[in-house]
C-alpha cells in the first residue's frame, strides 16, 4: 500500500518537496504517476496539508551526492510550473543509477544547469542591487527596510546572507511573494507584507545620492555595459536609479567630452590623443583646501576636513587625520576620539572653544571592511603633501604651543619620518619658531587594552594639556 496519495502532490518549499520525494522513492513511484502542484488551492504560502497516509512512518533517506543536492536546492528556487516534477524526475533517474542526469550534455542535465545558473545570477543581483533604507528608531520595528522584486524565489538564500552581513542590526526585506525579517538573532520568513517600496525618510540616502552623483564619470560611460551589469529593471527600486537617466542624458549632451578633456592631465604614463581644438591650457594650482589634489586621498574621501577654532588661539592641537564620522561631518574630532579628547581637556582645565584643532592630513584615508570604512595610517608621502596646508594654519594662528596628538602629527611638525613618541613625553620641543609637546592620540587611548594602561594613557594626555595651559598663563 502506498503511503502517499499521488493524484495531486503539493510542495511549497524545497524541504517539503524533499520529504515527499523520499516517500515516493521508497514506494517506487515513477515520475509519470505523480502530479505535482506548486501550492495549495487557497494560495496560502505557509498553509496546506500533504495527502500523506500513515504520517507516523519514518521518512527514508534519499541518497544523492552533495553536488546534486546543492544543485537541487538552487534549482528549487527557479520559478517554473513544473519545477517539482522536473526535480523529481532528476532524482528518480539518479536513484536508478543514471549519473548522466547531471551532465550538461544530457537534456535534463542541461536544463538543471541552466536553472542553477539563473538562480545564482539572481542571488548575485539581489545581493548587489538591494538597497536598505534606515528609518527612525521605533520600539520593536526593524531599523532597516528594503523592497526587491526578484524573478525567482531567492529570498531565503539572500536573507541568510544579509543576516550574517548586517550583524545585530534588525532589518526587513519585502518582496511581492514573501517577507524576511531579522531581529539581530533570529531570521523569520513570512507572507508578503507590502505591495511596493517602503516610504522612509532616510538622511543617509541623501548623502549616498550626493556621493553617487559626484563620482559619476561621464567620460567613461558605456551605457550598454552598464545596462548589462545593472539591468534597467532594477533601477526603479534603487535610490540612485532615478539619477541615472539624467546623468546619461547629461553625458550625451556634452559632459562626456568636457570630462575627458579635464581628466587628460591626471593620466600618468598614457598617451591620450586629442585634437588641437579640444586641448585645454594648463590649469592653475589649487588656491583652497577643498580643491587640493596634492595626493590621491581626495578621490575616496567624502570631503576635506579643515581645522576649526579662533585664529588667535594660543594653543593648537594637531591630530593625525579625520576619521569616518569626521569625514561625514566635515569637522575634526566629533566621533568617539573627540569625546575622549573633550574629557581630557576638561580634566586639564582647557576650553575646547579656545583652541585651534586640526589634523596633519586633511582627507580620510580608509580601507573597506564589509560595510564599514576602517582607518588606515597615512603614508609619509601623504603627510608631506598635506604639510603645505598645516604650515599655512600655523602661520595664520601663530600659537604659543602646539600639542602633537600621536606620532603622525609629530612627524609632520618635525618634518621627519623617524620619531619615538613615548621618548618625547613630558618635554617641550623647540623646532624653529614652534614650541611642541607630544602626547597620545585619543584613538590610541580608546584602543589600548587593560584598565590600568588606559588610565595611564589618559593621564599622559591630561599632563600634556596641562603643560600647554601653563604656557598660556605664564
Amino acid at each position: 500500500m502506498s503511503v502517499i496519495d499521488t493524484s495531486v502532490v503539493t510542495a511549497q518549499s524545497f524541504e517539503e518537496w524533499r520529504q515527499i520525494t523520499r516517500l515516493l522513492l521508497a514506494d517506487g513511484t515513477p515520475p509519470h504517476e505523480v502530479q505535482w502542484q506548486a501550492q495549495s488551492n487557497d494560495g496560502d504560502l505557509f498553509g496546506g496539508e500533504q495527502p500523506i497516509k500513515n504520517r507516523d512512518r519514518s521518512v527514508p533517506a534519499m541518497h544523492v551526492s552533495k553536488e546534486l543536492l546543492n544543485m537541487l536546492e538552487l534549482a528549487a528556487c527557479y520559478r517554473a510550473d513544473d519545477r517539482w516534477s522536473f526535480l523529481y524526475r532528476v532524482v528518480w533517474r539518479w536513484q536508478g543509477g543514471d549519473r548522466t542526469v547531471i551532465s550538461p550534455a544530457d537534456e535534463d542535465g542541461q536544463r538543471l544547469h541552466a536553472m542553477v545558473k539563473t538562480v545564482r545570477r539572481e542571488v548575485h543581483k539581489m545581493n548587489a542591487f538591494l538597497r536598505f533604507r534606515e528609518r527612525a528608531a521605533e520600539l520593536g520595528a526593524p531599523q532597516f527596510v528594503a523592497w526587491f522584486e526578484p524573478l525567482h524565489d531567492v529570498l531565503p538564500r539572500v536573507s541568510r546572507h544579509f543576516a550574517k552581513r548586517m550583524g545585530y542590526a534588525s532589518w526587513l526585506i519585502a518582496t511581492p511573494e514573501a517577507t524576511a525579517v531579522w531581529d539581530g538573532s533570529t531570521l523569520l520568513q513570512g507572507p508578503p507584507s507590502a505591495t511596493g517600496p517602503l516610504e522612509v525618510d532616510d538622511e543617509g540616502e541623501r548623502l549616498w545620492l550626493a556621493y553617487y552623483r559626484s563620482t559619476f564619470n561621464p567620460a567613461r560611460l558605456n551605457v550598454s555595459a552598464m545596462e548589462m551589469h545593472m539591468p534597467v529593471r532594477y533601477w526603479k527600486n534603487m535610490p540612485e536609479g532615478k539619477l541615472i537617466p539624467g546623468l546619461i542624458s547629461h553625458a550625451a549632451a556634452g559632459a562626456q567630452r568636457i570630462a575627458q578633456t579635464a581628466a587628460v592631465g591626471e593620466r600618468v604614463g598614457t598617451t591620450v590623443h586629442v585634437t588641437a581644438e579640444a586641448a585645454q591650457p594648463e590649469r592653475a594650482l589649487p588656491t583652497s583646501l577643498d580643491q587640493c589634489r596634492r595626493c590621491d586621498l581626495w578621490r575616496h574621501a567624502t570631503q576635506v576636513v579643515e581645522g576649526i577654532g579662533p585664529q588667535q588661539a594660543r594653543v593648537m592641537l594637531v591630530g593625525e587625520q579625520p576619521g569616518d564620522q569626521e569625514d561625514i561631518a566635515g569637522k575634526p574630532f566629533v566621533g568617539p576620539a573627540g569625546q575622549l579628547l573633550d574629557r581630557a581637556l576638561r580634566a586639564a582645565g582647557l576650553d575646547r572653544d579656545s583652541l585651534y584643532i586640526t589634523n596633519a592630513v586633511k582627507h580620510f584615508k580608509w580601507e573597506p571592511r564589509g560595510k564599514r570604512r576602517l582607518h588606515k595610517t597615512p603614508a609619509q608621502l601623504e603627510i608631506d603633501a598635506c604639510m603645505f596646508w598645516l604650515e599655512h594654519e600655523i602661520d595664520l594662528v601663530q600659537p604659543d604651543i602646539i600639542v602633537a596628538l600621536g606620532s603622525t602629527a609629530l612627524k609632520a611638525l618635525l618634518k621627519t619620518s623617524k620619531v619615538n613618541l613615548t621618548h618625547m613625553f613630558g618635554q617641550e620641543i623647540s623646532h624653529g619658531a614652534q614650541r611642541i609637546i607630544a602626547t597620545y592620540h585619543p584613538s590610541y587611548v580608546l584602543r589600548v587594552p587593560g584598565d590600568e594602561e588606559k588610565s595611564a594613557a589618559f593621564a599622559e594626555m591630561v599632563r600634556a594639556f596641562s603643560h600647554a595651559k601653563n604656557v598660556t598663563t605664564s
